[in-house]
């Protein structure tokens, strides 16, 4: 499912005019955003969670050079369902 078919199915079951519905979606997920660019989880009871992962040191290698490099430890995006949700589509 897109964001558009999201959008519509939304208007269409509350009678909320399309554009609201896509502002109003476009909003939510730039607070989502810019909290975990602050390093601060989302949490949605009943839904999920969207938290931030450190991804730890690495070493990777370069095949096509036959060289290692180092990945240093990095943030990135996660979403973990909550058991409710997770039941529902199980």
């Amino acid at each position: 499912m897109t964001k558009a078919e999201i959008v519509n199915e939304i208007a269409r079951s509350t009678g909320i005019d399309r554009a609201s519905v896509l502002e109003t979606i476009e909003k939510f997920m730039d607070v989502v955003k810019d909290s975990l660019a602050n390093g601060e989880n989302v949490y949605l009871r009943g839904f999920g969670s969207f938290i931030v992962k450190t991804r730890s040191e690495k070493t990777a290698r370069n095949i096509s050079k036959n060289t290692t490099i180092i990945i240093p430890e990095h943030k990135i995006p996660a979403f973990k369902p909550a058991k409710v949700f997770m039941e529902e589509v199980k």
